[in-house]
């Protein structure tokens, strides 16, 4: 404990004893002495010993004192009480003994005065107390027609006074004021501002008070709901205690705020949750959602997507993947097929079959209820015929290059196949080849241009190949043949009024037209037609 904070203490037990007997609540101080009034029924010996105890003496009378003994003494009080004529005191053995004589004063409301004596074994009012002081403060001097209270300790109010004992608390107020300026106690004829040592008349404090040990510091505390006032030792609603979360001064006034997260409500001291997902979505990662919560937000992995090292991962293709089946390759999820089986170059949730050799198994599925071979449902992958050997379901690798589809050349492979042109042409629609635009550079040395085939694509073409541009030629030239007859026929009407084609009526015509024949039968019925009318020609 420092040596202030001890004195202090000291000076507080100084008037211990006025709160002990809790005798007191006027005094008058001048000089060096204090002159105490203690309302207590008490005998003359009790008195002598209170006083005592509180480190000071029955109060002696005089005529010269008289003056400071009314001064102690509050307007309205009457009674009779203890004290000390000059010159004629009573030790304490001797009042104990039942001797005569005890001096007391009687008061009246009018603050009249009259020494008496009596039975020192009476009881009366109360008794006066004398102390004498050491380095007292003078009267703290206040500005701006403020007012000075002091309060002894315990209550013990100062009235009127010159100087104040030690431990006495000046508490400086303007007149009406709600809260006061400020609050000093007497130390060693120095007036200390509060808050002070927190161990002294709790520092001062209205409240509380605070003590940090690191840099000897004292603050005084409020309770929840309530404010420190600017005065820095009350506590009240105050500017900011209306505010429900932060205040800050600005200029001379003093504004709520809200902690990060939220807004100030319309009221002006509430203050609402901010939504940022609604306002400033800050998840913007892949797959990332927001959720709000009071005074934040969190980052959440949508549907289909898990956490990985911090980032949203998409996982929803395996949820879609055929044979439940997935694998994480670079960083990304795919679907894995079963054996005989790949994923699917056009949907990369589904799986196809797959053959690495010529002849393969096909799977099947069998009927359960006919184990008959022709009731199976078999399968078998693309570019792959399907075809029983003895009696066991076989897929066949199909060699597209026999039917001639490529212009130039074909090259066949397990499943597919693919159209190969010669140098100076390129392949179009995957089956022809077509000149290019560009002249051929590149020779062998020969006089005959290197031939570097070109790929074309793996599915079959889809045009036949025995369309040819002679044939392309000929269709032309036989639509521009029935245009012809067509507008020859409507010429011919004109003229002639009525047009009939008789033998279109003849009732022996054959109306072959009517029915789905091959183009050998349509020949041969024209063939036997003709020969019909021939024979009928005479």
């Amino acid at each position: 404990m420092t040596p202030v904070r001890n004195a202090l203490l000291i000076c507080v037990v100084f008037l211990c004893g006025l709160e002990e007997t809790v005798l007191s609540q006027y005094g008058h101080c001048v000089g060096n002495q204090c002159f105490a009034l203690f309302q207590k029924p008490q005998d003359f010996p009790g008195a002598q010993e209170s006083c005592k105890t509180s480190l000071g003496q029955l109060f002696t009378y005089s005529e010269t004192d008289l003056v400071n003994m009314l001064a102690a003494l509050p307007r309205g009080l009457s009674g009779r009480f203890w004290l000390e004529l000059h010159g004629a005191g009573r030790t304490t053995e001797e009042a104990s003994a039942g001797l005569q004589n005890c001096s007391s004063v009687s008061v009246t409301a009018e603050q009249k005065l009259e020494v008496l004596s009596g039975l020192c074994s009476e009881h009366l009012n109360g008794y006066l107390c004398q102390y004498t002081l050491e380095a007292p403060c003078s009267p703290v001097q206040a500005a701006g027609g403020a007012q000075v209270k002091y309060q002894g300790y315990g209550g013990f109010e100062v009235l009127d006074s010159e100087t104040f004992p030690q431990a006495t608390v000046a508490v400086v107020e303007k007149v009406g004021g709600e809260y006061p300026d400020s609050r000093h106690l007497c130390f060693s004829g120095v007036w200390m501002a509060a808050p002070w040592a927190c161990e002294v008349l709790d520092g001062g404090c209205e409240h509380s008070c605070n003590s940090t040990e690191a840099n000897k510091r004292h603050t005084c505390v409020c309770p929840a709901g309530q404010s420190l006032h600017p005065n820095k030792i009350t506590c009240g609603a105050g500017p900011c205690a209306r505010c429900a979360q932060e205040c800050q001064r600005e200029g001379d006034a003093y504004v709520c705020k809200c902690s990060k997260g939220y807004r100030l409500a319309q009221d002006g001291k509430s203050c609402v949750d901010v939504n940022e997902c609604e306002e400033d979505d800050p998840c913007t990662g892949e797959g990332e959602q927001c959720k709000n919560t009071q005074g934040s937000f969190q980052c959440w992995c949508r549907e289909g997507f898990e956490p990985e090292d911090g980032v949203c991962v998409d996982v929803s293709i395996c949820l879609k993947c055929e044979h439940m089946n997935c694998n994480k390759s670079n960083g990304v999820y795919e679907c894995v097929c079963n054996a005989g089986f790949r994923v699917s170059a056009k949907d990369p949730t589904k799986c196809k079959m797959h053959c690495t050799e010529r002849d393969c198994l096909a799977r099947c599925d069998k009927n359960t209820e006919n184990g008959d071979a022709d009731m199976r449902q078999c399968d078998c992958p693309d570019g792959y015929i399907l075809h029983m050997v003895n009696d066991t379901a076989m897929c066949s690798d199909i060699d597209e290059c026999e039917n001639e589809q490529c212009d130039h050349k074909c090259e066949n492979f397990l499943g597919g196949h693919r159209c190969l042109c010669n140098e100076g042409y390129t392949l179009y629609k995957g089956f022809r080849c077509e000149p290019t635009e560009e002249p051929v550079d590149d020779y062998d040395g020969s006089g005959s241009a290197v031939v570097n085939p070109t790929e074309a694509s793996t599915d079959p073409a889809s045009v036949p190949s025995y369309i040819k541009a002679g044939s392309a030629l000929g269709i032309f030239m036989f639509g521009l043949l029935c245009g012809g007859l067509i507008l020859l026929v409507l010429n011919m009407f004109r003229r002639c009024g009525r047009f009939e084609l008789s033998p279109l009526k003849h009732q022996n015509i054959d109306i072959f037209h009517l029915q789905q024949v091959s183009t050998e039968t349509y020949k041969r019925l024209s063939f036997d037609k003709s020969l019909k009318n021939d024979s009928q020609i005479p």
